[in-house]
């Protein structure tokens, strides 16, 4: 007698449900959107307090008018001329020398280096490497190994007074 051939099952995929899963989900989004805790971010606070007690109160006098340098450019890019409020400047260390001058009489008087503002007005023209010259010239010097800062407030001209 010969055994029947065994019965082959037919695999059925097995559907699975995601409705109830999408729901859990849902769920829990909803829990931590709803918990979340929003901080306001602290925003970067320069504050540079003075280093000592000062005189007195601040006094009108002691704003000093903006410090004007004008480069000129000669037509191949280079610096062709150079003045400070309108009197001519023979180079970087000239004007490195007089930029020094003004900031150690704001000392003198009782002023601060970042009362003074320096303003540089520059032709289209002129090569970048001359505008970054005249910005190290002026905004601090080395002695004796150490670094002394002189002019912080450093702006460009708009470009309209710049062709004049």
């Amino acid at each position: 007698m010969t055994l029947p051939a065994p019965k082959r099952r037919r695999l059925e995929k097995m559907a699975i449900n995601m409705t109830p899963m999408i729901d859990v989900v849902f769920q829990l989004m909803i829990f931590f959107m709803l918990t979340l805790n929003i901080i306001a971010p602290e925003g970067d606070f320069d504050i540079r307090m003075p280093l000592s007690k000062s005189a007195g109160p601040p006094t009108d006098d002691l704003q000093l008018p903006p410090i004007r340098v004008r480069l000129t450019a000669n037509p191949a890019g280079g610096l062709l001329a150079m003045t400070m409020n309108g009197e001519p400047v023979s180079g970087f260390d000239d004007l490195q020398q007089r930029v020094a001058g003004i900031v150690e009489a704001a000392l003198a008087s009782g002023g601060a280096a970042e009362d003074v503002e320096l303003e540089l007005d520059c032709d289209e023209d002129l090569d970048y490497s001359q505008v970054v010259q005249a910005i190290t010239a002026v905004s601090g010097r080395i002695e004796d190994g150490r670094v002394i800062e002189m002019i912080k407030k450093i702006s460009f001209a708009p470009p309209a007074t710049a062709t004049e």
